[in-house]
């Protein structure tokens, strides 16, 4: 290799590094994330009966939704985009503003790009501000309930974006566990994944999950495993499920007690030959949009 062509390399692998060091992750308000910040707001606007016009725009202040209900003002909705934006671009309520210029402080008039006005909630998600909310269309205070309420959908974002984690500790207790080994059944099932207690006494049929994965852990007994391969006369039982009677040219393997096997979604597998009680843990995790490999 050439001293030229080294050095080409060189100055690539460094412009590489400054600009993964001048690029930072964030996270943003989604159009999914800001319909529910709307429903909340719509929510407790229902239960004053007001009629408001209720604004999402992202950490910019950039309009990402907007609803006026029934009856609601012309007039609100600049209002309330206005206030939805002082509230993103400057990281705080809008009613901070509207409280300087009553204690006196005229000058907060003229400061670019704020509406001061009490309506305007940021959005925070992991201690940083993702967007904002504006209401208006009635009191000051009531509009700024309903902005609150609406905000406060985010402290849900962290548990959906990470597929609907429990947000607390899952304790099961070993008679429970014991209980369902003796049937087999599911201890948990969340949205975002499954934990069974999986028991067999005797082979399965062939199966194909196209949304889920399997992580398997032997507890007790052995079993002959099949993997891959195609299914035989296989058939979709459900959505994101496929049954078959065998699995032809697929990898075998022996699994006994402390073995764990992953099978991707997708993949077909098949115990074969099992030697009773086999029993087993399974996680699984859910993929949310599927398609199979």
């Amino acid at each position: 290799m050439s001293l030229r062509m080294i050095a080409l390399m060189l100055a690539i692998g460094a412009m590489a590094t400054t600009s993964h060091a001048q690029v930072v992750n964030k996270k943003a308000l989604t159009l999914e994330a800001a319909k529910k910040i709307v429903a909340a707001a719509e929510a407790e606007a229902k239960k004053k009966n007001a009629r408001v016009v209720i604004a999402v725009v992202d950490d910019g202040g950039n309009l990402i939704l907007l609803e006026r209900l029934d009856d609601t003002q012309v007039a609100s909705v600049e209002v309330g985009i206005g206030k939805a934006r002082t509230a993103a671009i400057f990281r705080r309520p809008s009613k901070e503003f509207e409280d300087q210029i009553r204690a006196g402080r005229i000058a907060a008039l003229a400061i670019p790009g704020a509406t001061p006005l009490q309506g305007g909630v940021p959005v925070i998600f992991e201690g940083k501000v993702i967007g904002a909310i504006g209401v208006s269309g009635e009191t000051p205070a009531q509009d700024e309930e309903i902005a609150i309420a609406g905000a406060s959908a985010a402290k849900d974002f962290g548990a959906k974006s990470a597929g609907a984690m429990p947000s607390k500790i899952t304790f099961l207790g070993k008679e429970k566990v014991a209980a369902a080994f003796e049937k087999g059944a599911p201890l948990i099932e969340v949205e975002g994944y499954k934990v069974h207690a999986s028991r067999r006494d005797g082979a399965g049929m062939a199966e194909v999950h196209m949304r889920e994965t399997d992580i398997i852990h032997v507890l007790e007994g052995a079993a002959t495993f099949v993997t891959g391969g195609t299914v035989v006369d296989g058939k979709t039982t459900v959505p994101g499920e496929i049954r078959g009677t065998a699995i032809r040219d697929g990898e075998t393997r022996r699994l006994t007690k402390g073995d764990v096997v992953i099978v991707p979604e997708g993949v077909p597998h098949w115990f074969k030959e099992v030697e009773a009680p086999f029993l087993y843990f399974v996680v699984k995790p859910i993929s949310p949009s599927g398609g199979g490999k």
